[in-house]
């Protein structure tokens, strides 16, 4: 539940990351016997990632909803398409306004647009 809403809300301070983290941290190390093993350690045995790849992994979710019409969002309210034909890369590639506000660039349709567009060629988008 640490990353309900993250979506609307993710931390994009050092400072405020940890805070979060800090909250499975704590949460984990009590688990019994998980107490003498460090934060990844614990995570790996727990088969679980860490509160910003979550995080991440959320964002590419709501991401491709947007992008392939599964969400009832308009998408020109987020995003716009790449005018850019690039012959390296995936199809779906989104165009990222130039930002002068530090505020703006922690902003969903801000955020995402860079790690969406490195995404290889390879990737299959024929599903979520």
């Amino acid at each position: 539940m640490v990353e309900y809403n993250s979506v609307i809300w993710s931390p994009s301070t050092v400072r405020d990351i940890e805070l979060i983290e800090r909250i499975q941290k704590r949460f984990i190390k009590r688990l019994p016997g998980f107490k003498t093993y460090c934060y990844d350690d614990r995570l790996s045995i727990l088969c679980l990632p860490s509160l910003e790849l979550r995080r991440l992994h959320i964002d590419f979710i709501m991401c491709y909803k947007i992008v392939f019409g599964i969400v009832d969002v308009k998408f020109d309210d987020f995003f716009k398409r790449s005018s850019v034909v690039a012959t390296r890369g995936q199809a779906f590639k989104l165009f990222k306004e130039h930002s002068t506000n530090n505020i703006r660039q922690a902003f969903f349709g801000q955020r995402v647009i860079n790690i969406w567009n490195a995404l290889p060629e390879t990737v299959d988008f024929s599903s979520l």
